[in-house]
Protein backbone atom coordinates (compact mmCIF):
# COMPACT_ATOMS: atom_id res chain seq x y z
CA UNK A 1 0.00 0.00 0.00
CA UNK A 2 1.03 3.55 -0.97
CA UNK A 3 1.78 6.43 2.30
CA UNK A 4 -1.60 7.59 2.18
CA UNK A 5 -3.08 3.91 2.20
CA UNK A 6 -0.99 3.17 5.57
CA UNK A 7 -1.68 6.14 6.93
CA UNK A 8 -5.26 5.76 6.61
CA UNK A 9 -5.02 1.73 7.46
CA UNK A 10 -3.29 2.60 10.75
CA UNK A 11 -5.78 4.97 12.17
CA UNK A 12 -8.45 2.73 11.26
CA UNK A 13 -7.39 -0.31 12.99
CA UNK A 14 -6.65 1.76 15.65
CA UNK A 15 -9.70 3.30 15.77
CA UNK A 16 -11.85 0.25 15.53
CA UNK A 17 -9.45 -0.67 18.63
CA UNK A 18 -10.63 2.19 20.37
CA UNK A 19 -14.40 1.70 20.09
CA UNK A 20 -14.00 -1.99 21.19
CA UNK A 21 -11.98 -1.06 23.93
CA UNK A 22 -14.91 1.78 24.48
CA UNK A 23 -17.55 -0.35 24.64
CA UNK A 24 -15.42 -2.74 27.23
CA UNK A 25 -15.13 0.56 29.49
CA UNK A 26 -11.26 1.09 29.04
CA UNK A 27 -9.74 4.04 30.81
CA UNK A 28 -8.77 7.26 28.50
CA UNK A 29 -5.41 5.86 29.31
CA UNK A 30 -5.57 2.57 28.20
CA UNK A 31 -6.81 3.79 24.91
CA UNK A 32 -4.40 6.23 24.57
CA UNK A 33 -1.83 3.61 25.29
CA UNK A 34 -3.36 0.51 23.10
CA UNK A 35 -3.80 2.55 20.54
CA UNK A 36 -0.69 4.03 20.22
CA UNK A 37 1.10 0.56 20.08
CA UNK A 38 -1.56 -0.65 16.87
CA UNK A 39 -0.19 2.22 15.41
CA UNK A 40 3.73 1.79 15.81
CA UNK A 41 3.25 -1.89 14.93
CA UNK A 42 1.83 -1.73 11.86
CA UNK A 43 4.67 1.25 11.19
CA UNK A 44 7.22 -0.60 12.08
CA UNK A 45 6.20 -3.55 9.88
CA UNK A 46 5.03 -1.74 6.91
CA UNK A 47 8.00 1.11 6.62
CA UNK A 48 10.87 -0.07 9.49
CA UNK A 49 13.38 2.60 7.85
CA UNK A 50 11.00 5.43 8.90
CA UNK A 51 11.16 7.21 11.78
CA UNK A 52 8.31 8.30 14.55
CA UNK A 53 7.58 10.40 17.00
CA UNK A 54 4.53 9.74 19.07
CA UNK A 55 2.66 10.93 21.60
CA UNK A 56 2.72 8.14 23.84
CA UNK A 57 6.71 7.42 23.01
CA UNK A 58 9.40 8.58 24.11
CA UNK A 59 10.91 10.81 21.54
CA UNK A 60 14.12 9.26 19.99
CA UNK A 61 16.52 12.60 18.37
CA UNK A 62 16.97 10.31 15.32
CA UNK A 63 14.23 11.51 13.74
CA UNK A 64 15.70 15.17 13.54
CA UNK A 65 18.28 13.31 11.00
CA UNK A 66 15.65 11.99 8.95
CA UNK A 67 13.82 12.86 5.69
CA UNK A 68 10.60 11.15 6.97
CA UNK A 69 9.14 10.91 10.02
CA UNK A 70 5.65 9.00 11.50
CA UNK A 71 3.50 11.66 13.52
CA UNK A 72 1.09 10.31 15.46
CA UNK A 73 -1.62 10.73 18.33
CA UNK A 74 -3.49 7.59 19.02
CA UNK A 75 -6.51 9.18 20.70
CA UNK A 76 -6.93 12.97 20.10
CA UNK A 77 -9.24 13.96 22.87
CA UNK A 78 -9.24 12.20 25.69
CA UNK A 79 -11.86 13.76 27.58
CA UNK A 80 -14.46 13.10 24.62
CA UNK A 81 -13.58 9.46 24.25
CA UNK A 82 -13.90 8.87 28.01
CA UNK A 83 -17.92 10.55 27.67
CA UNK A 84 -20.35 8.18 26.36
CA UNK A 85 -21.93 9.27 23.54
CA UNK A 86 -19.58 11.40 22.26
CA UNK A 87 -18.06 11.40 18.67
CA UNK A 88 -15.67 14.33 18.48
CA UNK A 89 -12.18 12.54 19.25
CA UNK A 90 -9.87 10.79 16.49
CA UNK A 91 -6.82 9.42 15.92
CA UNK A 92 -4.23 11.11 13.98
CA UNK A 93 -1.44 8.98 11.84
CA UNK A 94 1.03 12.16 9.32
CA UNK A 95 3.67 11.23 7.54
CA UNK A 96 5.79 14.59 7.62
CA UNK A 97 8.32 14.40 4.94
CA UNK A 98 11.15 17.34 5.02
CA UNK A 99 9.00 19.38 7.67
CA UNK A 100 5.10 19.19 5.37
CA UNK A 101 2.44 16.49 6.28
CA UNK A 102 2.10 14.84 3.17
CA UNK A 103 0.35 11.32 3.45
CA UNK A 104 -1.71 11.83 6.38
CA UNK A 105 -5.34 10.60 7.64
CA UNK A 106 -7.36 11.49 10.70
CA UNK A 107 -10.11 8.73 11.59
CA UNK A 108 -13.19 9.51 13.60
CA UNK A 109 -13.81 6.51 14.67
CA UNK A 110 -17.35 6.75 16.33
CA UNK A 111 -18.10 8.49 13.28
CA UNK A 112 -17.40 5.71 11.01
CA UNK A 113 -15.16 7.62 9.68
CA UNK A 114 -11.14 8.31 7.96
CA UNK A 115 -10.40 11.50 6.09
CA UNK A 116 -7.26 10.96 4.41
CA UNK A 117 -4.80 12.92 1.76
CA UNK A 118 -5.43 11.10 -1.87
CA UNK A 119 -5.36 11.80 -5.35
CA UNK A 120 -8.01 13.65 -6.26
CA UNK A 121 -8.15 15.21 -2.77
CA UNK A 122 -11.26 14.95 -0.42
CA UNK A 123 -13.26 18.38 -1.44
CA UNK A 124 -13.79 20.89 0.54
CA UNK A 125 -17.57 21.48 1.39
CA UNK A 126 -19.11 24.78 -0.51
CA UNK A 127 -19.57 27.61 1.16
CA UNK A 128 -23.02 28.19 3.09
CA UNK A 129 -23.34 31.84 2.64
CA UNK A 130 -24.35 32.87 6.11
CA UNK A 131 -22.35 33.98 9.20
CA UNK A 132 -18.89 32.04 9.76
CA UNK A 133 -18.97 29.65 12.16
CA UNK A 134 -15.87 29.27 14.14
CA UNK A 135 -14.72 26.37 16.56
CA UNK A 136 -13.65 26.67 19.93
CA UNK A 137 -13.03 24.19 22.67
CA UNK A 138 -15.64 22.82 24.36
CA UNK A 139 -14.07 23.15 27.80
CA UNK A 140 -10.75 26.10 27.21
CA UNK A 141 -12.49 28.65 25.01
CA UNK A 142 -9.29 30.64 24.34
CA UNK A 143 -9.82 34.77 24.07
CA UNK A 144 -8.96 34.75 20.68
CA UNK A 145 -11.91 32.75 19.81
CA UNK A 146 -14.42 35.15 21.81
CA UNK A 147 -12.57 38.10 20.16
CA UNK A 148 -12.45 36.75 16.39
CA UNK A 149 -16.11 36.05 16.99
CA UNK A 150 -17.00 39.74 17.45
CA UNK A 151 -14.43 41.27 14.92
CA UNK A 152 -15.85 38.40 12.25
CA UNK A 153 -19.47 38.57 14.06
CA UNK A 154 -18.96 34.76 13.78
CA UNK A 155 -20.93 32.21 15.78
CA UNK A 156 -19.13 29.98 17.68
CA UNK A 157 -19.47 26.26 17.49
CA UNK A 158 -17.71 24.26 20.34
CA UNK A 159 -16.02 20.80 19.46
CA UNK A 160 -13.77 18.45 21.10
CA UNK A 161 -10.34 17.25 19.55
CA UNK A 162 -8.10 19.67 17.20
CA UNK A 163 -8.74 16.64 14.99
CA UNK A 164 -12.60 16.39 14.95
CA UNK A 165 -12.38 20.56 14.67
CA UNK A 166 -10.35 20.31 11.48
CA UNK A 167 -12.84 18.05 10.00
CA UNK A 168 -15.49 19.81 10.82
CA UNK A 169 -14.63 22.36 8.36
CA UNK A 170 -13.99 20.11 6.00
CA UNK A 171 -16.90 18.39 5.98
CA UNK A 172 -18.85 22.33 6.27
CA UNK A 173 -20.14 21.99 9.44
CA UNK A 174 -18.01 25.13 10.65
CA UNK A 175 -15.61 27.53 8.84
CA UNK A 176 -12.47 28.36 11.03
CA UNK A 177 -10.32 26.64 13.31
CA UNK A 178 -8.18 29.43 14.99
CA UNK A 179 -6.50 27.80 18.28
CA UNK A 180 -3.44 29.99 20.43
CA UNK A 181 -4.25 28.02 23.74
CA UNK A 182 -0.87 25.73 22.66
CA UNK A 183 -0.41 22.69 21.28
CA UNK A 184 2.31 20.36 19.92
CA UNK A 185 2.99 18.72 16.78
CA UNK A 186 1.24 15.64 16.77
CA UNK A 187 -1.96 17.54 17.82
CA UNK A 188 -2.31 19.04 14.22
CA UNK A 189 -0.16 17.14 11.75
CA UNK A 190 -2.36 15.11 10.66
CA UNK A 191 -5.29 17.56 10.27
CA UNK A 192 -3.84 20.15 8.99
CA UNK A 193 -2.43 17.58 6.30
CA UNK A 194 -6.15 16.03 5.47
CA UNK A 195 -6.77 20.20 5.49
CA UNK A 196 -4.58 21.23 3.09
CA UNK A 197 -5.24 18.99 0.43
CA UNK A 198 -8.39 19.74 0.64
CA UNK A 199 -8.22 23.22 -0.24
CA UNK A 200 -7.94 24.98 3.35
CA UNK A 201 -6.10 27.23 4.48
CA UNK A 202 -3.33 26.37 6.87
CA UNK A 203 -0.85 27.86 8.80
CA UNK A 204 0.36 29.64 11.95
CA UNK A 205 -1.92 32.56 12.94
CA UNK A 206 0.72 35.07 12.00
CA UNK A 207 0.21 33.12 8.84
CA UNK A 208 3.68 32.18 8.56
CA UNK A 209 4.16 28.24 7.73
CA UNK A 210 3.36 25.26 9.68
CA UNK A 211 6.60 23.24 10.14
CA UNK A 212 7.26 19.69 11.57
CA UNK A 213 9.84 17.30 12.80
CA UNK A 214 11.18 20.44 14.94
CA UNK A 215 13.78 19.66 17.63
CA UNK A 216 11.12 21.31 20.10
CA UNK A 217 7.63 19.78 19.44
CA UNK A 218 5.54 22.22 21.55
CA UNK A 219 3.97 24.53 18.65
CA UNK A 220 1.82 26.76 20.31
CA UNK A 221 -1.22 27.76 17.41
CA UNK A 222 -2.79 27.36 13.72
CA UNK A 223 -5.34 28.53 11.63
CA UNK A 224 -7.08 25.96 9.15
CA UNK A 225 -9.97 27.79 7.59
CA UNK A 226 -11.70 27.82 4.07
CA UNK A 227 -9.60 29.41 1.82
CA UNK A 228 -12.16 32.67 1.03
CA UNK A 229 -12.10 33.62 4.45
CA UNK A 230 -8.44 33.54 5.40
CA UNK A 231 -7.01 37.02 4.38
CA UNK A 232 -9.88 38.45 7.07
CA UNK A 233 -9.32 36.23 9.80
CA UNK A 234 -4.93 37.10 9.65
CA UNK A 235 -5.85 40.78 9.49
CA UNK A 236 -7.88 40.46 12.76
CA UNK A 237 -5.47 38.59 14.50
CA UNK A 238 -2.98 40.64 13.55
CA UNK A 239 -4.92 43.89 14.56
CA UNK A 240 -6.14 41.81 18.14
CA UNK A 241 -4.87 44.08 21.08
CA UNK A 242 -2.06 42.74 22.76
Amino acid sequence: MNDHELAAFAAREAGELLLRRRAEGASKDEGDRESNDVILAILARERPDDAILSEESKDDPIRLERERVWIVDPLDGTREFGEAGRSDWAVHVALVVNGTPTACAVGLPAQDHVVMTTEPAVPLAPPTGGKPRLLVSRTRPPALAEYLATVLDAELVPLGSAGAKTMAVIQGHADVYAHSGGQYEWDSAAPVGVAAAAGCHTSRIDGTPLVYNQADVYLPDLLVCRPELAQAVLDAIANAPS
